[in-house]
C-alpha cells in the first residue's frame, strides 16, 4: 500500500513539473500591430447647396499573416470656429495581409471646413489561410488620366485577373498626386465578372479637387470588395491561373539536342 502511494504521488509531481515545463517553453505570440493611416488628403469647393468635401487616404497593414476586417474610417472636418460640420462613417474593404488599402470618398457639407482628419474604428483581425505570397494583386494597364474642363480627372483603364477563379466584384481605386509624390485627392468606382484573360474597362472621375492641385501622375489599384478578406482568401486557394494556356504549334525535336552537345563535349 505504502508503495503504491509513492508511485502515484510521484506521476502526479511529474505531471505537475511536465505542464510547468511546457508552459514555460513555449514562445510568446507576437501582438499584432494596429493599422497605420500613412496617407491622408482632404479638399473642399463650393457647391450650388453649401460646400463639396472631398477625401482621399491609405492604410496600411504590418501584419503579414492577419486580414485585417471589419474597417470603418470616420471623416470628421470643422470649421474656423471649431463648429463640427462633417462626421461620416465609411466601412471599408478588408485590409490584405501586410497589404496598403487606398480608398476615396465625397460628402456635401453645408459650411466650409477649416480642418478635416481621417479616424478609423479598431480592425478585428483573423489568421489567413495561405502564405503571403498567395494574394497576388490584380494587374492594371493601359491607365489614363484626363483633366477636365470643370477641374476634374477622368482615370480609365483595364483591370486583369491573375486566379483561376472568377471575380465577382472589384474596386479600383485611383490616387492623384503632384509632382513631389503628395497625394492630392482620388476616386473609386467598381467592375464585375472580372475573368481571366478578358480584363474589363473601368472608368472613373476624381472631382473636388481645389484650383491649385496640380495632377503630375496616378496610382491605380484594385481589390476585392467586402468587410472580411473571404473573397480575395478564396481565390488565393484556388490558385494562380497558368501564363501559357495554348499547346504548341511546333513539331517536337526528333532527339534532344542539349544531350548531344553534352555527349560531345565529353568525348
Amino acid at each position: 500500500m505504502i508503495l503504491r502511494s509513492r508511485t502515484v504521488s510521484l506521476l502526479a509531481l511529474g505531471a505537475i513539473c511536465l505542464t510547468g515545463c511546457t508552459s514555460e517553453e513555449q514562445p510568446a505570440q507576437p501582438a499584432l500591430k494596429p493599422l497605420a493611416l500613412k496617407e491622408q488628403a482632404w479638399s473642399s469647393v463650393k457647391s450650388a447647396d453649401g460646400y463639396v468635401v472631398s477625401w482621399a487616404g491609405v492604410l496600411s497593414n504590418a501584419n503579414p499573416w492577419h486580414f485585417g476586417e471589419h474597417v470603418v474610417a470616420t471623416i470628421v472636418g470643422h470649421d474656423a470656429k471649431g463648429a463640427e460640420v462633417i462626421r461620416f462613417p465609411q466601412p471599408l474593404d478588408a485590409v490584405s495581409p501586410g497589404g496598403q488599402l487606398a480608398f476615396a470618398g465625397q460628402r456635401n457639407v453645408p459650411r466650409k471646413p477649416a480642418k478635416v482628419a481621417i479616424e478609423y474604428r479598431t480592425v478585428k483581425w483573423r489568421l489567413a489561410g495561405r502564405i503571403p505570397s498567395a494574394f497576388h494583386k490584380f494587374p492594371v494597364s493601359r491607365v489614363q488620366t484626363l483633366p477636365q474642363k470643370d477641374g476634374s480627372y477622368v482615370v480609365k483603364g483595364f483591370v486583369d485577373n491573375p486566379y483561376t477563379l472568377p471575380v465577382g466584384t472589384l474596386v479600383v481605386n485611383a490616387l492623384l498626386r503632384d509632382k513631389s509624390g503628395k497625394l492630392v485627392g482620388g476616386g473609386s468606382t467598381f467592375v464585375d465578372d472580372v475573368r481571366t484573360g478578358r480584363p474589363p474597362r473601368f472608368v472613373l472621375t476624381v472631382s473636388g479637387l481645389p484650383k491649385s492641385a496640380k495632377v503630375a501622375t496616378t496610382e491605380v489599384t484594385a481589390r476585392t470588395w467586402g468587410s472580411t478578406g473571404k473573397p480575395y482568401e478564396e481565390l488565393a486557394l484556388a490558385g494562380i491561373a497558368p501564363v501559357h494556356t495554348a499547346k504548341p504549334t511546333t513539331e517536337p525535336f526528333t532527339e534532344d539536342r542539349s544531350t548531344q552537345l553534352i555527349s560531345e563535349y565529353k568525348q
